[in-house]
């Protein structure tokens, strides 16, 4: 029996553009064990953003891995990808046989609490090409995740559940944005590993 297969995905989206969720595949009692291993073994680091020409330290913390020490920059801030853990590569393979798809690369966001979200964006970076395919693997806090159509500022909500996998794929970075908004309601921490694809490598 494949304890990480579901039959369960659907599109969110009503057009331009592909997220398929999966819901919960991996069981609790291991997605608590992938849980503290991440809370314990990756060297998180607070992020940074540039936004109007100022340096901004986040609350929230990341970290970035990767096949090789790949170059990787969003918000004006250049990250060099760590080489993998033994837990990472077995949480990719999970992911990748979920959804068919191979990653090279995976950026962490470690969310301590409600306090802490994400802004309305696009993972639109060059350095992941056109069309690109993330999947991204929740452990911890259920949280809201909202999309937002660039045009018609139409948008969709989704409960991302501990253990549950969301594919963003097709042309969803070049019409939609995403967000994780705030919630005074959510007092534990979210793992979200967000695995991804760097095509084009930036220069050291």
């Amino acid at each position: 029996m494949d304890l990480f297969n579901t039959t369960n995905e659907y599109n969110i989206l009503p057009y331009d553009g592909e997220v398929i969720y999966y819901g919960h595949i991996v069981p609790n009692d291991i997605a608590k064990k992938y849980y503290d291993i991440l809370l314990q073994e990756i060297p998180w680091q607070h992020d940074e953003a540039v936004i109007y020409g100022k340096r901004i330290v986040t609350k929230r913390k990341v970290a970035w891995y990767g096949d090789e020490s790949y170059n990787y920059t969003y918000s004006k801030t250049t990250k060099s990808a760590l080489p993998w853990t033994k837990a990472l590569l077995e949480l990719k393979q999970i992911v990748e046989d979920n959804c068919g798809t191979k990653f090279n690369s995976c950026l962490l966001n470690l969310y301590h609490d409600g306090d802490e979200g994400m802004a309305w964006h696009s993972d639109d970076e060059k350095a992941l090409g056109l069309n690109t395919i993330i999947g991204s693997l929740s452990f911890g806090a259920v949280r809201k995740f909202s999309f937002k159509h660039k045009k018609t500022s139409e948008k969709r909500e989704l409960i991302l559940d501990n253990g549950s996998l969301l594919v963003m794929k097709g042309a969803t970075q070049t019409n939609w944005l995403h967000r994780l908004p705030k919630s005074v309601k959510i007092k534990h921490p979210r793992i979200n590993l967000t695995f991804r694809t760097i095509v084009l490598q930036e220069a050291k």
